[in-house]
């Protein structure tokens, strides 16, 4: 889902060893190698709003400004922070890499990742090149002489499987989002207004260690989604809540759809989740379950909230590749969200969505409406 980015990240993203290992970065960045055996070094580039793949690589989320990861073959790692030299103790505790300098514009960048070639003949590789300025890239390609060979697709097919590690991640960052729809639930049994329920929702999820948190709620019955733009003291209902939160860098999400009276769109909504989730084993295409939940949808029609994005990975990025592509078929160790959405088109609407992850034989679930 797309949502409202904050204008500053605020919530703890220290590297905590115990629950992401230098030895989990180790093998990643190894993998990288396997995978470009001539490569001397990759130039990773990562700023606030897109940063998946520089977190996958460093354990780095920059707060205010970009950062660049330099990772050298001999194990020399650098980060170069943006934001001036007063910045650098902040970034300390955010990565295992301890060579941190400022970030002095692409040329400077082109120009080091020369030095720390080495001597080897082989192409520097550049990760996360879509989100660079075009001037950056181009003082960088200029520096060094030659354009950087993009690896960026190769380290979205590692982010796929998901290792122990990270399903500990991602169990942390579902106990934020459990506690978040908990709290919203009951406010609005309570006879909370629409801001107060997701206040307490968003206070639930901080509380338990998020450092991030992503709500859209609706006033229409939920026709439509939106953000917060002023304080709404309105009690609405149905409430249709979707809530996005990261813990550890990893995020999870969910789809509510809440009721004080039986309401069958919601029932079918719900049903239909249940149905797809029962569907879900390695090696069931996904176009299957899709499929499912649209021939299941009738009398409704598909919510177009859902329509086009019924399943999808969820890790270190919310609304990007890798993970906005479910891929052919569900695979063992990967973590899926998956959303049933219905309306009649007029007054009738639901959203509801479940987090999984497949093992053989079958799903654990993270989190289920």
């Amino acid at each position: 889902m797309l949502t409202s980015h904050p204008t500053l990240l605020i919530g703890p993203s220290d590297w905590d060893v115990d629950v992401m290992p230098r030895e989990e970065f180790a093998r990643r960045i190894d993998a990288l190698w396997r995978a470009f055996p001539e490569a001397p070094c990759a130039i990773v580039y990562g700023n606030p709003a897109h940063h998946a793949e520089l977190a996958y690589l460093t354990n780095l989320v920059p707060k205010l400004e970009a950062a660049v990861a330099i990772l050298s073959r001999s194990g020399a790692h650098e980060v170069h922070l943006g934001g001036g030299p007063n910045m650098l103790g902040s970034a300390k505790p955010l990565t295992f890499i301890t060579d941190i300098k400022p970030l002095r514009g692409g040329p400077a960048i082109g120009r080091r990742a020369l030095e720390m070639k080495e001597g080897m003949p082989g192409t520097p590789l550049i990760i996360g090149d879509g989100y660079m300025p075009t001037a950056f890239h181009q003082g960088m390609d200029e520096a060094m002489g030659e354009e950087a060979l993009n690896a960026t697709a190769q380290v979205w097919t590692l982010m796929h499987r998901s290792s122990s590690h990270e399903l500990n991640a991602m169990r942390e960052s579902a106990f934020a989002l459990n506690g978040a729809m908990t709290a919203i639930t009951d406010a609005k049994k309570a006879g909370a207004g629409v801001t107060e329920a997701i206040l307490a929702g968003e206070r639930e999820a901080n509380s338990r260690g998020a450092q991030d948190i992503r709500t859209l709620f609706s006033l229409d019955g939920g026709r439509t989604l939106q953000p917060f733009t002023t304080t709404l003291t309105t009690r609405v209902d149905p409430l249709q809540v979707y809530v996005a939160a990261r813990r550890f860098n990893y995020w999870t999400e969910g789809f509510v759809a809440l009721s004080d009276n039986r309401r069958p769109v919601i029932a079918r909504a719900r049903e239909l989740l249940r149905q797809a989730l029962a569907a879900i084993k390695p090696n069931v295409k996904t176009a299957d379950v899709m499929a499912l939940i649209y021939a299941g949808s009738r009398p409704y029609q598909m919510h177009p909230v859902t329509e086009r994005a019924i399943i999808s990975r969820l890790g270190l990025a919310l609304e990007e590749p890798p993970h906005t592509n479910p891929g052919m078929s569900f695979e063992v160790g990967d973590i899926y969200s998956v959303r049933a959405g219905l309306t009649n088109g007029a007054d009738e609407h639901a959203i509801v969505s479940a987090m999984a992850r497949v093992r053989e034989g079958g799903t654990d679930m993270l989190w289920t409406a």
